[in-house]
């Protein structure tokens, strides 16, 4: 039977380094999605990735369970990347590239198999991704926390420690500002 993450957790807390190797297991790759999401860089999601997994260790002492687990770890995932994405900008080809590697691996979309349709997906892609990368860093979060996770606004709160409200405005912010700059395209 498996255990649940409070179970895991409470584990953790008692010194089973065992239950904290299931609960990276369970949430390692929800928390790149998110990350490389946000930051647009490959090996910078997998280094702050890491490092949302060594601060939540870190301090699992003091979880208290006021929110899931997992609202708790991509609250760290989110905090880390937006802190890291303040200090390292990357372009839009630098995500483009990464995507297209997600992509040849298999863990991005399908591209249709017409080449007229490919072309199409890909231009509509690339300005896609262009303009999410043109987003503030708090904006981009709440577009990749909805449309990468489905998270709800409630946990997206919890995880950037604000209110609903917050979020839905900034999601409104940030969806306007897609069809802005995708106006011409769609």
């Amino acid at each position: 039977m498996e255990l649940s993450d409070w179970e895991l957790v409470r584990k953790c807390q008692e010194g089973e380094s065992e239950a904290f190797q299931e609960l990276v297991a369970r949430y390692h790759r929800k928390v790149f999605l998110v990350v490389v999401g946000i930051l647009n860089h490959r090996e910078d999601a997998m280094e702050v990735a890491q490092e949302t997994f060594f601060r939540a260790y870190k301090n699992i002492k003091g979880f208290k369970g006021g929110a899931a687990f997992y609202t708790w770890l991509y609250r760290i995932a989110v905090n880390l990347s937006i802190d890291f994405q303040r200090r390292q900008k990357r372009s839009a080809t630098e995500y483009r590239e990464t995507m297209d590697d997600l992509t040849d691996k298999g863990e991005g979309t399908e591209l249709a198999n017409d080449p007229y349709v490919d072309l199409q997906s890909k231009e509509l892609g690339e300005r896609l991704l262009a303009a999410i990368n043109e987003l503030t860093p708090d904006h981009k979060a709440v577009i990749v926390m909805r449309a990468v996770e489905g998270l709800s606004y409630k946990d997206m709160g919890r995880i950037l420690g604000c209110s609903e409200g917050t979020v839905m405005s900034r999601l409104h912010y940030a969806r306007k500002k897609l069809q802005e700059k995708l106006a011409p395209f769609i």
